[in-house]
């Protein structure tokens, strides 16, 4: 069993930015692959970003692809999501998960994820 906390979501202008953290507990967080969707309100969740375990293989969708950046300190149990420029429509509940490593280092399905943080709430003004 892994728990996820999420935590750095809030109000900004359009433009700013914001740093989520993904704090880990219950098993070794270098075995994990780490990933971030979000859910807009009336809207499926999506995938935003995805770290394999060492941190070198990283993969975005492309709305956020130069504005964010997703990482992770395994001294910490900590995975982060960096998010400069933003705009209104990144507006929704960012989510972190995560999984065990597996062949394939990355994933950007959300029903590739066994273990989800309860949410936080992200909401642009423009």
């Amino acid at each position: 069993q892994v728990d996820l906390v999420e935590s750095g979501g809030g109000l900004v202008q359009a433009g700013g930015s914001l740093s989520l953290s993904c704090v880990a507990s219950g098993r070794d967080f270098s075995m994990l692959t780490m990933g971030w969707f979000r859910q807009a309100p009336g809207k499926e969740r999506e995938f935003v970003a995805t770290i394999d375990w060492s941190g070198g293989s990283t993969a975005y969708t492309d709305s956020v692809k130069g504005r964010f950046t997703i990482s992770r300190d395994n001294a910490k149990d900590t995975g982060r999501l960096q998010m400069n420029a933003l705009k209104p429509e990144d507006t929704a509940v960012y989510y972190c998960a995560a999984r065990r490593s597996g062949p394939r280092p990355i994933a950007t399905s959300a029903n590739e994820y066994i273990y989800w943080g309860q949410g936080t709430q992200v909401t642009v003004s423009s």
